[in-house]
């Protein structure tokens, strides 16, 4: 018996009805889903991807820092609990944000 909620299932491509008309279901949650969220967040912040709310970029470096220090704290109190592709996973994620936050920090 698993803890994890169930998350209803949907065809993909199409909307649920619920959620409210022509919006796409949301993908089911799991942790790489939750890393890959976080990841676009602090992207977000350092003005790399736009944002879906306002379709522009925007730059926020202290945000951009705290999702960064977010993720590395899950990177260490999911040591030893994580599959071998999660882990590599969100090494190489904040790798990336790593240098990326630096490059935009000059």
């Amino acid at each position: 018996m698993s803890d994890e909620p169930k998350q209803p299932e949907t065809e993909p491509g199409k909307a649920d009805s619920a959620s409210g008309a022509g919006r796409m279901p949301l993908p089911l949650m799991n942790f790489s889903t939750f890393i890959f969220s976080l990841n676009h967040t602090a992207l977000m912040h350092l003005g790399v991807v736009k944002d879906p709310s306002v379709g522009e970029t925007a730059k926020n470096l202290d945000l951009a820092k705290q999702t960064i220090d977010i993720l590395a704290m899950l990177e260490e109190k999911t040591q030893g609990n994580l599959t071998d592709d999660e882990s590599q996973m969100i090494k190489s994620i904040l790798y990336d944000l790593r240098m990326i936050y630096v490059r935009e920090r000059k």
